[in-house]
């Protein structure tokens, strides 16, 4: 973990469950992969931490034996893991594209082998899901502000929830347009410039801020809230354009 710019006692938890996934998995455990935020150094207050682990086959035993490390990791660094059987890699790649794309730009490899450096999504699943993604985003974000309109802590979840999607799917609207690859940090800076939406600082600061500190000034949440939307509604509007 030497070499991941993590707090430590995220670094230690890490270190703790891959030696404990190891050995409760043995020789069935093919990779532990760190992936998002944690993996690129920019852990953030709201953020999970986010590993996958790849495995030849299930055996119940040692899933079983898993459930502990795995729970423990949960409450103390907030570890989610998805559990991939190597033989399930292509299909998941296809199946949620968007993501894979993003994991293949930002992963560290914590005990194995790495299976992501190959792989790469075809052209047409990743332009389904990123357009996928950007409405299904708008649609559910609607419902969650609806929900949560006058409740200033649950928007500033809202808009730190956003962060994720905009930003993976501005950084892969830039590599369907054949540019330079860029973070997805700086990749939705970028499609924000280039797009001109109002109040495109303040909003993308305030996204910033909700991560880093997991709150918002009052009165903020809303209009930030509904920025976002519009900001999505523009990005989809480009990756129609998309073929």
């Amino acid at each position: 973990m030497s070499d991941l710019d993590l707090p430590k006692d995220v670094a230690q938890g890490l270190a703790d469950f891959a030696a404990a996934a190891k050995s409760a998995l043995g020789t069935d455990l093919v990779s532990i992969v760190l992936f998002g935020s944690a993996a690129e150094g920019r852990l953030r207050a709201t953020s999970d931490v986010n590993v996958i682990i790849v495995l030849s086959r299930l055996d119940p035993a040692r899933m079983d034996a898993l459930g502990e490390p795995l729970r423990v990791a949960h409450a103390v660094i907030g570890l989610s893991a998805m559990l991939l059987l190597e033989s399930e890699i292509a299909a998941a790649t296809e199946a949620f594209a968007v993501k894979f794309s993003d994991i293949r730009a930002r992963h560290k490899v914590l005990a194995g082998k790495d299976p992501f450096t190959e792989l790469a999504p075809s052209r047409n699943a990743m332009l389904v899901r990123l357009r996928q993604i950007l409405l299904n985003f708008i649609l559910r974000t609607r419902e969650r502000y609806a929900l949560a309109s006058l409740r200033e802590e649950q928007l500033a979840k809202l808009v730190a929830d956003a962060a994720a999607p905009l930003r993976s799917a501005a950084a892969l609207i830039l590599a369907l347009e054949g540019r330079p690859p860029q973070p997805p940090k700086a990749a939705l800076e970028t499609l924000v410039a280039e797009i001109d939406a109002d109040n495109s600082r303040e909003l993308l600061a305030n996204l910033s801020k909700a991560r880093e500190e997991a709150a918002l000034p009052p009165g903020i949440g809303r209009r930030t809230t509904l920025g976002l939307i519009e900001l999505a509604q523009a990005l989809r509007a480009r990756a129609e354009k998309l073929s």
